[in-house]
């Protein structure tokens, strides 16, 4: 008789939780905060797992200084974000219908859905936690350029978030993430003396061939799609204008940077085997 009277409480219970979600964790209006808020939650937990399996099974872990295990654990995070960011940009850019010329006849800058809106709000969050990590340490994780293109990313994602305007070119810009695993697995290879191995040589090659095609040719075609369809641009904010065609320019040069000395980096690397 107990068991039968629990059923119906715990359904009860069952029924209030997916209300409260629905209603309010998951709701329209709230999805740009929770998803936030989300975001830097989770990537605090991801920093604090990485830190308990690294001192608890990595032998090396242990021996490196105090900026190295906290730079280890925050690459981390930035490995599991471009995960995920990146596997959200491909879908909703390539292969949901949401920004398909052939689907809608509202222009592609305004639409968006709450996958995206919720998506774009983890990824604020991930750049709110790493912006600060690289304060906070700087210039140990990374200098100025890495503040000017953290704080460019944060605003230009936000006010997609917020405003829902550009969310497609948002996330063309995003799938560039996909070059930080192999940046970061450069890195753990680095601190654990592997410079010379022939895993390091392999890396430097994709993280070349990724960089050009993900931060290089991306954005040309992204350039070519504003091209295309900047008459529906020219219908958004002000704000959202700039942050469509400024924003990507300055992170096309700071790529081109960054791609000028990976092919440094490799052609040094590739000289030292022959």
């Amino acid at each position: 008789m107990s068991d039968s009277n629990e059923m119906p409480s715990f359904k009860s219970y069952q029924d209030q939780a997916n209300l409260f979600v629905k209603d309010y964790i998951l709701a329209d209006s709230l999805i740009p905060y929770t998803s936030v808020i989300g975001g830097i939650l989770a990537c605090k937990l991801i920093y604090d797992l990485t830190h308990l399996i690294g001192t608890n099974y990595f032998k090396t872990y242990s021996s490196f200084s105090k900026i190295q295990r906290i730079e280890w654990n925050n690459r981390s995070v930035s490995t599991i974000h471009s995960i995920f960011i990146t596997t959200m940009s491909l879908y909703l850019v390539f292969c949901s219908n949401l920004f398909s010329d052939n689907q809608s006849t509202d222009p592609i800058t305004v639409r968006n859905s709450s996958l995206s809106t919720f998506a774009l709000g983890v990824s604020v969050g991930y750049f709110i936690f790493d912006l600060a990590m690289i304060l906070w340490f700087f210039p140990s994780l990374g200098g100025y350029e890495y503040v000017v293109h953290h704080l460019f990313s944060l605003v230009a994602v936000a006010y997609s978030m917020l405003s829902g305007e550009g969310q497609l070119y948002t996330y063309m810009v995003l799938i560039s993430e996909t070059t930080t695993p192999g940046v970061n697995l450069r890195w753990y290879l680095d601190v654990a003396g592997m410079k010379r191995s022939k895993a390091y040589l392999i890396n430097g090659v994709v993280i070349f061939l990724a960089w050009m095609v993900a931060r290089i040719l991306l954005f040309v075609y992204m350039f070519y799609h504003v091209y295309l369809h900047f008459d529906q641009v020219e219908r958004m904010h002000i704000i959202g204008q700039i942050l469509v065609i400024i924003v990507p320019m300055v992170l096309s040069v700071m790529n081109l940077v960054w791609f000028a000395k990976i092919v440094k980096g490799l052609r040094k690397t590739l000289a030292k085997r022959q």
